[in-house]
Protein backbone atom coordinates (compact mmCIF):
# COMPACT_ATOMS: atom_id res chain seq x y z
CA UNK A 1 0.00 0.00 0.00
CA UNK A 2 1.71 3.12 -0.70
CA UNK A 3 -0.14 7.04 0.35
CA UNK A 4 1.62 9.33 -1.62
CA UNK A 5 5.17 9.72 -0.16
CA UNK A 6 4.17 8.32 3.45
CA UNK A 7 6.06 5.78 5.38
CA UNK A 8 4.60 1.97 4.47
CA UNK A 9 1.55 1.13 5.79
CA UNK A 10 2.52 -1.74 9.11
CA UNK A 11 0.13 -4.27 7.35
CA UNK A 12 -0.19 -6.26 10.47
CA UNK A 13 -1.28 -3.14 12.35
CA UNK A 14 -3.71 -2.38 9.24
CA UNK A 15 -5.46 -5.98 9.33
CA UNK A 16 -4.81 -8.33 6.13
CA UNK A 17 -8.10 -7.45 4.77
CA UNK A 18 -8.64 -4.29 4.80
CA UNK A 19 -5.12 -3.69 3.54
CA UNK A 20 -5.64 -5.57 0.04
CA UNK A 21 -9.03 -4.10 -0.01
CA UNK A 22 -8.38 -0.32 -0.08
CA UNK A 23 -6.34 1.20 -2.83
CA UNK A 24 -4.72 4.48 -2.21
CA UNK A 25 -3.44 6.59 -5.01
CA UNK A 26 -2.22 9.73 -4.68
CA UNK A 27 0.26 12.59 -6.91
CA UNK A 28 3.80 11.71 -7.90
CA UNK A 29 5.26 13.86 -5.63
CA UNK A 30 4.06 14.75 -1.77
CA UNK A 31 3.08 18.65 -0.94
CA UNK A 32 2.72 18.38 2.00
CA UNK A 33 5.69 16.72 4.12
CA UNK A 34 7.72 19.34 4.68
CA UNK A 35 5.84 22.11 5.77
CA UNK A 36 6.51 24.35 8.82
CA UNK A 37 4.26 23.87 12.12
CA UNK A 38 3.88 26.87 13.71
CA UNK A 39 4.20 27.40 17.84
CA UNK A 40 6.52 24.77 18.33
CA UNK A 41 8.58 24.83 21.63
CA UNK A 42 12.11 23.79 20.72
CA UNK A 43 14.91 22.04 23.13
CA UNK A 44 17.92 24.12 23.36
CA UNK A 45 19.46 21.87 20.50
CA UNK A 46 16.54 23.35 18.37
CA UNK A 47 14.23 19.92 18.28
CA UNK A 48 10.52 20.05 18.76
CA UNK A 49 10.00 19.67 22.90
CA UNK A 50 7.36 17.48 22.61
CA UNK A 51 7.20 17.23 26.63
CA UNK A 52 6.57 20.90 27.06
CA UNK A 53 3.06 21.88 28.57
CA UNK A 54 0.19 21.44 26.37
CA UNK A 55 -0.81 24.63 24.31
CA UNK A 56 -4.15 26.22 25.99
CA UNK A 57 -6.81 27.90 23.90
CA UNK A 58 -8.44 31.45 24.28
CA UNK A 59 -11.68 29.79 26.66
CA UNK A 60 -8.37 28.10 29.19
CA UNK A 61 -8.71 24.62 28.05
CA UNK A 62 -6.07 23.12 26.56
CA UNK A 63 -6.02 23.58 22.66
CA UNK A 64 -5.96 19.93 20.82
CA UNK A 65 -5.79 21.34 17.65
CA UNK A 66 -3.05 19.67 15.34
CA UNK A 67 -1.78 17.11 13.07
CA UNK A 68 -2.11 13.64 15.42
CA UNK A 69 -1.56 10.47 14.94
CA UNK A 70 -3.17 7.54 16.47
CA UNK A 71 -2.14 3.96 18.10
CA UNK A 72 -3.70 1.78 15.25
CA UNK A 73 -3.43 -1.45 17.69
CA UNK A 74 -7.14 -1.30 18.40
CA UNK A 75 -7.70 -1.24 14.58
CA UNK A 76 -7.51 -4.85 14.15
CA UNK A 77 -8.81 -5.35 18.18
CA UNK A 78 -10.37 -3.51 20.25
CA UNK A 79 -10.21 -5.70 22.64
CA UNK A 80 -6.34 -6.52 22.19
CA UNK A 81 -5.13 -6.22 25.58
CA UNK A 82 -8.61 -7.82 26.84
CA UNK A 83 -10.17 -11.17 28.39
CA UNK A 84 -12.07 -12.71 25.55
CA UNK A 85 -14.48 -13.05 28.83
CA UNK A 86 -14.11 -9.19 29.49
CA UNK A 87 -16.38 -7.97 26.49
CA UNK A 88 -19.82 -8.26 27.65
CA UNK A 89 -21.33 -9.62 24.28
CA UNK A 90 -25.32 -10.24 23.99
CA UNK A 91 -25.63 -13.33 22.49
CA UNK A 92 -26.61 -12.50 19.27
CA UNK A 93 -23.18 -10.64 18.63
CA UNK A 94 -21.17 -13.10 20.26
CA UNK A 95 -22.44 -15.76 17.42
CA UNK A 96 -21.85 -13.02 14.58
CA UNK A 97 -18.24 -12.04 15.61
CA UNK A 98 -17.29 -15.73 16.11
CA UNK A 99 -18.85 -16.19 12.78
CA UNK A 100 -17.15 -13.38 11.28
CA UNK A 101 -13.72 -14.20 12.74
CA UNK A 102 -13.84 -18.23 11.72
CA UNK A 103 -14.84 -17.48 8.14
CA UNK A 104 -14.61 -13.67 6.97
CA UNK A 105 -11.69 -12.03 5.74
CA UNK A 106 -13.63 -8.49 5.24
CA UNK A 107 -14.98 -8.71 1.92
CA UNK A 108 -18.43 -7.73 3.97
CA UNK A 109 -16.60 -5.04 6.06
CA UNK A 110 -17.83 -1.52 5.01
CA UNK A 111 -14.26 -0.23 5.02
CA UNK A 112 -13.53 -2.93 2.45
CA UNK A 113 -15.71 -0.81 -0.01
CA UNK A 114 -14.23 2.22 0.74
CA UNK A 115 -17.18 3.05 2.95
CA UNK A 116 -15.90 5.00 6.11
CA UNK A 117 -17.57 4.20 9.53
CA UNK A 118 -17.29 4.63 12.99
CA UNK A 119 -15.86 3.97 15.35
CA UNK A 120 -12.94 2.30 12.67
CA UNK A 121 -12.94 5.59 11.85
CA UNK A 122 -10.62 6.59 14.88
CA UNK A 123 -8.24 4.10 14.55
CA UNK A 124 -6.99 4.20 11.05
CA UNK A 125 -3.70 3.65 10.71
CA UNK A 126 -3.51 7.64 8.68
CA UNK A 127 -3.47 11.03 10.67
CA UNK A 128 -6.03 12.91 11.80
CA UNK A 129 -6.48 17.16 11.82
CA UNK A 130 -8.32 18.69 14.76
CA UNK A 131 -9.30 22.21 14.48
CA UNK A 132 -10.60 23.98 17.81
CA UNK A 133 -13.23 26.66 17.22
CA UNK A 134 -15.52 28.18 19.01
CA UNK A 135 -18.68 26.64 18.99
CA UNK A 136 -17.31 23.02 16.90
CA UNK A 137 -14.05 20.98 17.00
CA UNK A 138 -13.85 19.66 13.39
CA UNK A 139 -11.24 16.45 13.19
CA UNK A 140 -10.60 15.79 9.37
CA UNK A 141 -9.12 12.40 8.55
CA UNK A 142 -6.70 11.58 5.92
CA UNK A 143 -8.43 8.06 6.01
CA UNK A 144 -11.50 8.09 3.11
CA UNK A 145 -10.47 11.73 3.13
CA UNK A 146 -13.87 12.23 5.43
CA UNK A 147 -14.44 14.75 8.72
CA UNK A 148 -16.59 15.12 11.67
CA UNK A 149 -18.12 17.63 13.00
CA UNK A 150 -18.14 17.80 17.24
CA UNK A 151 -20.56 20.34 17.52
CA UNK A 152 -19.68 22.57 21.07
CA UNK A 153 -22.65 24.92 20.89
CA UNK A 154 -24.78 23.41 23.39
CA UNK A 155 -27.10 21.62 21.02
CA UNK A 156 -28.39 18.65 22.58
CA UNK A 157 -28.09 15.12 20.27
CA UNK A 158 -30.79 13.77 18.55
CA UNK A 159 -33.19 12.23 19.92
CA UNK A 160 -34.04 9.78 16.80
CA UNK A 161 -31.45 10.66 14.70
CA UNK A 162 -30.98 9.41 11.17
CA UNK A 163 -28.42 6.74 10.71
CA UNK A 164 -25.09 7.98 9.18
CA UNK A 165 -22.37 6.01 8.95
CA UNK A 166 -19.78 8.54 11.32
CA UNK A 167 -23.09 9.67 13.48
CA UNK A 168 -24.03 12.71 15.23
CA UNK A 169 -21.52 14.15 17.67
CA UNK A 170 -21.53 16.86 20.62
CA UNK A 171 -18.79 18.05 22.69
CA UNK A 172 -17.84 19.08 26.13
CA UNK A 173 -14.63 19.70 28.64
CA UNK A 174 -14.88 17.55 31.68
CA UNK A 175 -11.78 19.68 33.20
CA UNK A 176 -8.82 19.11 31.27
CA UNK A 177 -10.46 16.01 28.97
CA UNK A 178 -12.88 16.55 25.75
CA UNK A 179 -15.38 13.98 25.96
CA UNK A 180 -17.48 13.23 22.74
CA UNK A 181 -20.81 11.69 22.82
CA UNK A 182 -22.00 10.32 19.91
CA UNK A 183 -25.05 8.68 18.49
CA UNK A 184 -26.54 7.65 15.25
CA UNK A 185 -23.87 5.73 13.78
CA UNK A 186 -25.06 2.95 10.56
CA UNK A 187 -25.39 -0.45 12.23
CA UNK A 188 -23.69 -1.97 9.02
CA UNK A 189 -20.33 -0.64 9.85
CA UNK A 190 -17.71 -3.00 11.99
CA UNK A 191 -16.09 -1.75 15.03
CA UNK A 192 -12.77 -3.17 14.16
CA UNK A 193 -11.53 -5.40 11.44
CA UNK A 194 -11.95 -8.69 13.58
CA UNK A 195 -16.01 -7.91 13.04
CA UNK A 196 -17.42 -7.24 16.10
CA UNK A 197 -20.76 -6.02 15.30
CA UNK A 198 -22.84 -3.23 16.69
CA UNK A 199 -26.42 -2.25 16.94
CA UNK A 200 -28.52 0.98 16.13
CA UNK A 201 -28.76 1.83 20.08
CA UNK A 202 -24.53 2.47 19.65
CA UNK A 203 -23.26 5.25 21.88
CA UNK A 204 -19.69 6.26 22.02
CA UNK A 205 -17.89 8.48 24.21
CA UNK A 206 -14.59 9.85 23.38
CA UNK A 207 -12.36 11.34 25.72
CA UNK A 208 -9.35 13.47 25.15
CA UNK A 209 -6.58 14.73 27.18
CA UNK A 210 -3.62 16.16 25.65
CA UNK A 211 -0.64 15.43 28.68
CA UNK A 212 1.79 17.53 26.62
CA UNK A 213 2.82 19.14 23.75
CA UNK A 214 3.24 15.85 21.78
CA UNK A 215 0.98 13.15 23.09
CA UNK A 216 -2.66 13.16 23.65
CA UNK A 217 -4.50 10.14 25.24
CA UNK A 218 -7.61 9.08 23.90
CA UNK A 219 -10.14 6.18 25.24
CA UNK A 220 -13.43 5.02 23.91
CA UNK A 221 -16.28 3.07 25.62
CA UNK A 222 -18.82 1.34 23.65
CA UNK A 223 -22.39 1.78 25.26
CA UNK A 224 -24.88 -0.34 23.47
CA UNK A 225 -27.34 -2.23 25.21
CA UNK A 226 -28.57 -3.96 22.43
CA UNK A 227 -25.28 -5.81 21.59
CA UNK A 228 -23.26 -5.94 24.79
CA UNK A 229 -24.65 -6.33 27.77
CA UNK A 230 -22.87 -3.51 29.35
CA UNK A 231 -20.64 -0.21 28.35
CA UNK A 232 -16.64 -1.41 27.89
CA UNK A 233 -14.06 0.88 27.59
CA UNK A 234 -11.07 0.53 25.21
CA UNK A 235 -8.08 2.35 26.64
CA UNK A 236 -5.72 3.80 23.63
CA UNK A 237 -2.01 4.31 23.56
CA UNK A 238 -1.77 8.26 23.30
CA UNK A 239 -2.17 9.35 19.79
CA UNK A 240 1.54 11.52 19.13
CA UNK A 241 1.84 15.03 17.37
CA UNK A 242 3.08 15.24 14.24
CA UNK A 243 4.44 18.43 13.27
CA UNK A 244 6.29 19.61 9.71
CA UNK A 245 3.84 17.95 7.56
CA UNK A 246 -0.24 17.82 6.81
CA UNK A 247 -2.92 15.33 5.45
CA UNK A 248 -2.46 14.22 2.16
CA UNK A 249 -5.17 12.62 -0.33
CA UNK A 250 -6.56 9.65 0.64
CA UNK A 251 -8.50 7.78 -2.48
CA UNK A 252 -10.24 4.56 -2.27
CA UNK A 253 -11.61 2.71 -5.19
CA UNK A 254 -14.80 1.30 -4.75
CA UNK A 255 -14.52 -1.04 -7.56
CA UNK A 256 -11.27 -2.66 -6.29
CA UNK A 257 -10.85 -5.59 -7.89
CA UNK A 258 -8.75 -6.56 -5.07
CA UNK A 259 -11.94 -7.12 -2.99
CA UNK A 260 -12.79 -10.40 -5.14
CA UNK A 261 -9.90 -11.79 -3.40
CA UNK A 262 -11.11 -11.41 0.03
CA UNK A 263 -14.10 -14.43 1.53
CA UNK A 264 -16.93 -13.48 2.70
CA UNK A 265 -19.71 -15.71 4.80
CA UNK A 266 -22.39 -13.17 4.18
CA UNK A 267 -22.84 -12.04 7.90
CA UNK A 268 -23.65 -8.56 8.14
Amino acid sequence: MWNAGRNPVNLGEMGFAFAVAAILVGPLSAQWLHTPTPGVPRTADGKPDFTAPAPKAADGHPDLSGVWMPNTRALQDLAVDMKPSDVPYQPWAEKVFQARANGAKGKDDPAAHCVPGMPKLIVLPYPYKIFQMPGVTLILYEGFTTFRQIFTDGRELPKDPQPSWIGYSVGRWDGDTFVVDTVGINDQTWMDNAGRPHSDALHTIERYRRRNFGSMDVTITFDDPKAYTKPWTVNESPSRLVVGQDLLEYVCTENNKDVDHLVGDGQK
